[in-house]
């Protein structure tokens, strides 16, 4: 712990330990919680017990000192690490490049700008992005600028003192995000740093390059292309309210909407510049509730027809619509509502002749292929089941759905859309607003509304809905405990609903297109409906999907059969769990 204080770098985690250090060794019972020697020991437990592992999200963690938080010889140790992986991937006699960006979060640009002197420090080439910006840039600049790789550091929409460090790889991996082996072997790099060499030993330069504004531009003008407004269109543009949730994406949005022709909507002020302390929300994540409540309030003054949220690295997108049963005036869709509308709009464009293609330009000869992880809604494989095209599921996590051969369109359910996948290859918060700005304003042209496409859909192709139930928790073996239940005494029933079959795919699923295994149970009812269990990856939390569909009837019908089903699954589901 003396070792970890003399070679941290940052005055406030290094004060923090040092006075763990003291109260530890000084004090006696009864003293005040701050300085009692025992709760002292127990905090630097927690500190000094293992460290943040590199997995395939990278790192995430509260900001404070030790080797199980983020701070600044954490990030050092990752980013020596990583850039040991790179040089040893490298070919003979060429210097691998790194892009590196960050968001407006607590520390975000310091631990990119470490980042960047370490891995210059280390021989890499290093382009530092010129500003925060959102995550969606950086998987952009890996393709853009042919890198070996890519740093974000972002948390996210994690609570206010988290920050995280994500990695994408360039060359075979397109600047997708790195997925296993890769993992491991950067953190087998990682802690070899730690275990050998002080970060205030290693090598710093400020030999970097700082990224020049034509990236910025190249993302501005690609990006637009997806959604490029027709003259015809202009006056017919639905009224929006915008709301970056105290993150980075309002600058760089508000000028891909110049460049499509759309006019600038009406901003949640209080909102809209970056600020690392998120006061307006408790919880700066658009499915959180409460953290719409600006927007719905400024959208009501305006009468708007729509809400765009990106959360605050601006790579998810909420949308809200007009809902006059309920108090706030409007209701946020579901992520799975905005993926199934989004994919007919990616499938409609794939299939209509001389429409331009924004889908997988790199991989010309794979079948054009639509694509979900595999707790999103199954309404995905409905559409493409329609439209001729391909579909995958794939594990939670853009680092499976991006890498899908031929993809046109992904999403997950948490927010998740990548529309222009020849582009960047990640979920994208801007390009999916502006894929759903335009969907919208094709449809006003016509007389529509999202409400009206809503319910087009569900006469098309079935009436599809969706719910979830969560159970945080303090003790991780209670999550262990009820997956072990439920696969050693699976439910016959749930809600008064038969139990059809359950499915473990901690063994991976069958058939060409299997997945590999994962810590998911899959229960099917007799009713064709799905419950989804498992582990979240990223929180506490153990998690339930639940999917309900009908073709059956007209519409008014499919809908009181889904809505009953789904109230009865989630009732069960809850008193199973609980």
């Amino acid at each position: 712990m003396r070792a970890w204080l003399a070679q941290d770098p940052d005055e406030e985690t290094r004060a923090e330990l040092g006075a763990m250090l003291d109260a530890a060794g000084a004090g006696s019972a009864g003293a005040s919680p701050a300085t009692d020697p025992q709760q002292a020991l127990a905090a630097l437990r927690t500190r000094f017990d293992g460290r943040l592992t590199f997995g395939t999200a990278g790192l995430r963690g509260e900001i404070a000192a030790g080797p199980t938080r983020m701070n600044r010889v954490v990030v050092a140790q990752a980013a020596a690490g990583l850039g040991a992986y790179l040089q040893a991937r490298a070919a003979a006699g060429s210097t691998p490049s790194v892009v590196v960006g960050y968001d407006g979060r607590k520390n975000s640009a310091v631990f990119a700008r470490d980042s960047a002197e370490l891995l210059a420090g280390a021989g890499l080439a290093v382009t530092l992005l010129p500003r925060e910006l959102p995550t969606p840039l950086v998987a952009f600049a890996v393709r853009h600028l042919d890198a070996s790789a890519g740093i974000m550091v972002t948390a996210s929409h994690n609570p206010p003192n988290d920050n995280g460090y994500k990695v994408y790889l360039g060359g075979a991996d397109e600047g997708a995000q790195i997925v296993a082996p890769a993992d491991a072997e950067i953190e087998a790099q990682i802690v070899r740093v730690a275990t050998t060499t002080p970060v205030n030993e290693l090598a710093r330069s400020a030999d970097y390059e700082t990224a020049a504004e034509s990236l910025i531009d190249a993302y501005v003008t690609q990006t637009a292309a997806v959604g490029w407004l027709p003259p015809a269109e202009i006056g017919a543009q639905p009224r929006v309210v915008y709301t970056a949730m105290h993150g980075v994406g309002w600058q760089t949005f508000s000028r891909v909407l110049g460049a499509a022709g759309f006019i600038e909507p009406d901003l949640v002020t209080a909102q809209i510049e970056p600020d690392a302390r998120f006061p307006t929300v408790a919880f700066p994540n658009p499915e959180e509730p409460g953290a719409l409540d600006l927007a719905y309030e400024t959208a009501r003054s305006v009468g708007a027809h729509l809400i765009i949220a990106n959360d605050p690295d601006a790579d998810r997108l909420a949308i809200a619509i007009p809902d006059t049963t309920r108090p706030e005036g409007y209701r946020r869709l579901t992520g799975n509502q905005v993926g199934m509308l989004l994919g007919w709009r990616a499938a409609e464009a794939a299939t209509t002749p001389g429409a331009a293609r924004l889908g997988d330009t790199a991989r010309t000869t794979a079948r054009p292929t639509l694509a979900c992880s595999v707790v999103s809604s199954p309404a995905l494989a409905a559409v493409a089941a329609a439209y001729g095209l391909g579909f995958r599921e794939t594990l939670t996590g853009f680092k499976w759905v991006s890498r899908v051969p031929g993809l046109i369109f992904g999403y997950e359910e948490a927010l998740g859309y990548l529309v222009n996948p020849g582009t960047v290859r990640d979920k994208d918060g801007i390009s999916a607003a502006i894929a759903f700005l335009s969907l919208a304003s094709d449809l006003a042209v016509d007389g529509y509304t999202i409400a009206d496409q809503l319910d087009r859909f569900s006469e098309r192709f079935g009436h599809f809905d969706s719910t979830q139930v969560s159970l945080r928790v303090t003790d991780l073996g209670r999550i262990r405990a009820l997956m072990a239940a439920l696969r050693s005494s699976p439910p016959a029933a749930i809600g008064g609903i038969a139990v059809a079959s359950v499915d473990d795919l901690a063994a991976g699923s069958a058939g060409p297109t299997g997945l590999p295994p994962s810590n998911i149970l899959r229960i099917r009812t007799v009713d064709g409906d799905r419950v989804m269990v498992r582990p979240s990856g990223t929180e506490p939390k153990l998690k339930v999907y639940i999917d309900v569909s009908s073709t059956k009837g007209s519409l008014a019908k499919r809908k009181k059969a889904v809505a009953g089903r789904l109230a009865a699954l989630e009732a069960g589901m809850r008193e199973l769990v609980s």
